[in-house]
Formats: C-alpha cells, structure tokens, sequence
C-alpha cells in the first residue's frame, strides 16, 4: 500500500495574514506566501477553495498555477465558479464578457487572457482518468458572517459555488476524489453535499470528499450517508411498484408463502479521517473543513494535522492515507 497525503485548503484568495488574524498587504510577489504555504502540506492531493484566478486583488495571480508548481502536481483543473471582480459588501460583480456556465481551466490554459474568475481547484501528483466538473447556484439569501479585517458581523450574500472530480490511478487501483466548497447558508450547503453523492454515484469508488463544507460535527457524514442510503432504496421503491402490481392481479389458487421482511438501509461507512478544529487559523475553534471517505479501511488511516500557515483565515487539514 502506498502512503499518500490528502489536504485541503480554502485559500481566502491566498491573503496573508498576521499573527492575530488581521489581513497584511500582499507582497511584491503576490503568490509567494501562497507558494511557502503549499510546499510546506507536500500534499499528493490537494483540494484549493477561495482561489483567486487574474483577479487584482491578489496580484493578478492565477493561484492554482502556483499552488501546482509549488506541489509538484502533475495535473489540474480550476473549476470557476464565477467570472467577475469582488464588490465590498455587494458580493461580486460579473464580467460582461465572461463565458456562461461552468469554465474549467488546467495546465494548457495558463497565461491566457481570460477575465478574472474565483472558484475551486484539484491538484494531483498522481495520473488521473477522468476529470468531472459542476456548478451550484447561490441561495437566494444570504447571513451576517465575521469577515476578515471588518468589526462585527457583515451581510453577505450567497455566491455560486464549484466543485471538481476526478479519478486517480493509486497503486492498486482507480479511486475517486473531490474538491467542494459549499454555501454558508445551512440547508442549502447540505442539499449541495447531497448532490455531490448522486453526482459521483457512476465513478469508482473508494470516494474522498475534500473540503469547505461550512457544516460541522457529524453533519457531512451523515448527510453523506442519508444519500448513499437513498440510492440504495431506489431499486427496492421498482421492486415494492412491482409486488403491488402483482397484486393487483386476480389472485391464483397458490400455497401461502411466509412474508420476508426487507432489510432496512443503514446509514453507514461514510466517515471522517480527521476531526480537528481548522477555524479560525489564528485560534482554532470549529471545524469547517473536512475529508470524508468511503470504501477506505479504518486501517489505512494515518495520522493528521492542521497546520498554521502564513495565508488564509483557515489552516489546511492534511491526512495520511493508504490507498
């Protein structure tokens, strides 16, 4: 078995940050904090949210191209959740020009010219089969949140949000992984954690899902598991139309047949392979940011950490795994 280290990390647009958690301007080289940060998870895989892409604010840096070459990652994709610049309060404001719908850009796109963006990425070492990208719609409305460098709570509204897929080729087999970033506003962010389950659903397992979920606790597995359960009763829900079709039916003189109970799905085998608080990075207190997995022994977990990093108001969560 060979021992791989799986991280994510929700970037906050690569922005450094003090000891105390106040922003710091960005330096002549913008990615360079970025750069240090990334290098220093020597992840296998890494899961990025919050990633800025030509934006100006953090120097015109397209940071999954930095975050790649820091890493060594040969292969990746940016999966832009929205085309448009940053608007204080107001959210963001889109790109006229922009493409519609999901853009996806990897190693061949970078140094194009095109507008400036900010969704999730996936970056690997490993060879990767397949790559599966989609889009979720904001909700409708938004919550007062703690931003950085502003007194208080902030209104601020929902944002599309992006996820990636892809299957690895590991040393004894394909398994699948995911980068997420949720919404904030409950509900809406568990019903996008469902949909990534059913998304996935055709891919090989074992499954590893990355990332920002702004859910805590056992919410995630759980919600991984309502889903997986849901999928397993689909076929049971034709089964059950069919006996009472049969039913239906003008009854045959047949010997009495003892009736067979059917098992009940059980809510099982999602897990977490990391509990530790990653928010905020100065003073860790909940934990936003998760890896969940199915299909990958208990056994085959080693041990994990959340380091401090000079950028993000969240610290990365790396995990050893055996695959």
């Amino acid at each position: 078995m060979s021992q791989l280290r799986i991280a994510t990390f929700n970037l906050l647009h690569g922005q450094p940050l003090a000891p105390d958690g106040a922003p710091r301007p960005y330096p002549v080289d913008a990615g360079g904090p970025l750069a240090e940060a990334v290098a220093a998870l020597d992840a296998d895989v890494l899961a990025v949210q919050e990633v800025d892409r030509y934006q100006p604010r953090s120097g015109g840096t397209d940071q999954t191209a930095v975050a790649a070459k820091a890493m060594g990652a040969s292969d990746w994709r940016f999966a832009a959740a929205l085309h448009g610049r940053p608007a204080p309060v107001a959210g963001w404001l889109p790109e006229p020009a922009a493409p519609t719908g999901i853009q996806v850009y990897g190693p061949g796109e970078v140094g194009d010219d095109a507008p400036p963006a900010y969704g999730t990425a996936l970056l690997t070492r490993l060879p990767v089969r397949h790559w599966r990208a989609r889009r979720f719609a904001p909700a409708p409305f938004g919550l007062p949140l703690r931003v950085a460098g502003r007194r208080g709570l902030t209104p601020v509204p929902d944002e599309p949000r992006a996820a990636l897929a892809a299957v690895l080729e590991g040393a004894h087999g394909p398994f699948t992984v995911v980068a997420a970033h949720l919404s904030f506003v409950p509900g809406w962010n568990m019903a996008q954690l469902a949909g990534i389950r059913r998304w996935i659903a055709d891919l090989p397992q074992p499954y590893l899902v990355l990332g920002d979920f702004n859910l805590i606790g056992a919410v995630p597995r759980t919600v991984l598991g309502g889903a997986t359960a849901l999928d397993r009763t689909a076929p049971r829900a034709r089964l059950r139309e069919l006996r009472t079709a049969r039913r239906a039916r003008p009854a045959l003189p047949e010997p009495r047949r003892r009736r067979v109970r059917e098992p009940r799905p059980r809510l099982q085998g999602w897990y977490d392979l990391a509990r530790t608080p990653t928010y905020p990075s100065h003073r860790p207190a909940v934990q936003f940011d998760h890896v969940l997995a199915v299909g990958v022994p208990r056994s085959a977990v080693g041990p994990a950490e959340a380091p401090r990093a000079a950028v993000s108001d969240h610290r990365p969560l790396v995990v050893q795994v055996s695959l």
